[in-house]
């Protein structure tokens, strides 16, 4: 066996398995350590990918080249596009997965893939020598050296599983934890602390009363994560369902709090705002008499059901007690309790915008680590990780995507500049550029880059050049095309919309609200020869892309606009220019956050919390100087 490598990722989780796949993809010689590989991708909480914003990483994560969205398409036993009542740039797809065969379809890509190498085994320290990573060494007693270490460990870092007042060492339900890395890195001047996150109890839906729920259906038109896939879905395509707590529940779970580790002074950490577990709900919106629970399938065959919603660490008692207060649950069975788990994680300014460490040379983070929470925030961050690992060995241009090219932009971006006070969780409300960052363009912003490193194939570039060819040729047929009053009045009544007075280019009737291209094919006979050029297998696709980029496309032209101005102070490099402690007309709290984070541009001091504009201008006079 070989135990030099150019890469090592430690960890198979979501991050950890697209950074493997991104650096052997590209051509360096990597091993996946995992101590367990038959929870390869385990989908430790619920059994989905993607939603609000969250979605959007996941299109861009297969825009690049890699594999969660392949992997979500082959398992998913439901799909709905969230956020269709908003505009585009609100979209964002879900999937609900077959728990057991994301993790058969991940496992078989990383066992198939070229130049990577899959270790069962607990990495207990790394070897570091003149602040740089150089290997690992594991519990059975192996050394494994490398160019780069990528650190992916999710919540197994000192993990503490908490039920009531019960404690359990464990990085997930059953799984040990991991000491001594951490311990390690602190020792070397790397700043650790401690989060908190949860799940929720898991159901026999044998013991449920669906006909008392609200079915919720999936959908099951074109739309995919992966740009690639055309094929329909294979798995059975099951309904979430969706229920209410009441206030007979509410008073069980009150009488719990006592022994509630998150208020008994026995959890200390920090727990996630926008995902509070049911005991915190009742506590925080003590006004309200019931919050909303959705109940999801596990798996095609499977009778397990994960209880969205209802996140816990109340004693196992209280938990079952208040589930049978609501009338559906009244004769639930479990197969597990919700729990807490605490961890430790780095912080992330203490990170460049590849990842990599500023204390420890070629070492890298990606995931939970990082303080961020979710599986797709992992997993970009894991891909990101693995490119630039790969290019610290073979040579090459950092790779960093800015904050109008890419949800994973922003999370990095705001990872390493702003850093964590609670787990981060992507929401579109924290991109700028939400216009440019759709769901339907990340092959177009994206794919060019994935290719231009070797990280996207030729099928992708090709996919994209076939799309791009469509769309330009429509909007070029639709601003030459001449429509005649005579020709779409009639039809133009008929979907709701107000008649011609005079022709006008055909152009200006898309960019009406009620029209769209096909509805308009039905009119012009000349359209819908044209729309007829796309390839069957992705029609709808293309014509829907091509759509959004003619209704939208004044916004989308301002919001460039908007972007290139921010663009040029991120070209105006920084870093290692200044000592900012000895620049006394900036505020003391500007002094301080400069020189530990010391960013790259200014436009990313800009960004930093406590920077205010009179020190952007006190640092741009003295660039001029």
């Amino acid at each position: 066996m070989n135990f030099k490598y150019d890469v090592i990722v430690v960890g198979a989780g979501h991050a950890g398995c697209e950074a493997a796949g991104a650096a052997a993809n590209m051509g360096s010689k990597t091993l996946l350590i995992t101590m367990d590989m038959n929870k390869i991708a385990q989908m430790s909480c619920n059994p989905a990918v993607g939603g609000i914003a969250k979605g959007q990483i996941v299109r861009e994560i297969d825009a690049l080249g890699g594999y969660m969205g392949i992997v979500t398409d082959r398992t998913a036993i439901q799909f709905r596009m969230l956020n269709r009542s908003k505009g585009p740039a609100m979209w964002s797809p879900r999937a609900q997965s077959d728990r057991a065969r994301f993790i058969e379809a991940w496992r078989n890509v990383l066992e198939n893939q070229e130049n990577l190498t899959i270790w069962q085994d607990t990495v207990t320290e790394l070897i570091i020598e003149n602040n740089r990573v150089s290997g690992v060494k594991t519990m059975l007693g192996v050394t494994f050296h490398a160019n780069c270490v990528i650190l992916t460990n999710g919540t197994f870092l000192n993990g503490l599983l908490h039920i009531g007042r019960t404690q359990i060492k464990g990085g997930r339900m059953a799984e040990p934890a991991v000491g001594g890395i951490t311990e390690q890195l602190a020792s070397l001047g790397i700043n650790a602390c401690r989060m908190k996150t949860g799940t929720p109890v898991r159901i026999d839906g044998r013991s449920v009363h669906f006909d008392e729920l609200v079915e919720q259906p999936g959908e099951n038109d074109f739309h995919k994560f992966s740009y690639l896939d055309f094929a329909p879905r294979t798995l059975k395509q099951l309904s979430c369902w969706t229920l209410y707590t009441n206030e007979a529940c509410h008073d069980i779970l009150r009488k719990g709090l006592p022994d509630s580790p998150l208020y008994n002074g026995q959890i200390q950490s920090i727990g996630p705002r926008y995902c509070p577990s049911i005991e915190t709900k009742i506590v925080t919106f003590a006004d309200k008499t019931q919050h909303q629970l959705f109940l999801e399938p596990e798996g095609e065959n499977t009778q397990e059901y994960y209880l969205n919603g209802f996140s816990s660490s109340l004693p196992l008692e209280i938990q079952l007690q208040a589930l049978q207060a609501i009338p559906a649950f009244r004769d639930i069975r479990i197969y597990r309790p919700g729990y807490a788990i605490e961890y430790d994680f780095f912080d992330p300014t203490q990170l460049l915008h590849t990842l990599e460490t500023k204390q420890i040379r070629h070492l890298f983070f990606a995931g939970q680590i990082n303080g961020t929470t979710g599986y797709e925030e992992a997993a970009g961050q894991g891909l990101m990780a693995g490119v630039n690992a790969h290019i610290h060995c073979h040579g090459g241009e950092p790779f960093v995507l800015k904050r109008d090219e890419a949800y994973i932009g922003v999370l990095i971006d705001d990872l390493v500049t702003k850093g964590v006070d609670e787990p981060y969780r992507m929401f579109t409300s924290r991109a700028e550029y939400r216009i440019l960052l759709r769901q339907d363009n990340a092959d177009v912003r994206l794919t060019p880059r994935g290719y231009a490193i070797g990280l996207a194939k030729k099928e992708r570039r090709d996919l994209l050049d076939e799309k791009e060819s469509f769309r330009d040729a429509i909007i070029a047929f639709a601003e030459n095309y001449s429509v005649r009053p005579q020709a779409v009045n009639a039809g133009l009544e008929a979907l709701g919309t107000t008649p011609l007075s005079h022709g006008c280019k055909l152009i200006d009737l898309i960019s009406r609200p009620q029209l769209s291209l096909e509805s308009l094919a039905t009119l012009l006979p000349a359209l819908h020869a044209e729309l007829d050029k796309a390839p069957e297998s992705r029609k709808s696709e293309l014509i829907e892309a091509t759509e959004i980029a003619i209704k939208y496309s004044g916004y989308i032209r301002r919001e460039k606009q908007i972007a290139e101005k921010i663009n040029r102070l991120e070209n105006i490099h920084i870093k290692g220019k200044f000592d900012y402690h000895s620049i006394q007309s900036l505020s003391t709290e500007a002094r301080q956050k400069l020189t530990r984070i010391d960013p790259e541009t200014i436009a990313q001091a800009s960004r930093i919390p406590g920077i205010s504009p009179s020190d952007i201008n006190i640092l741009l006079v003295m660039l001029g100087r």
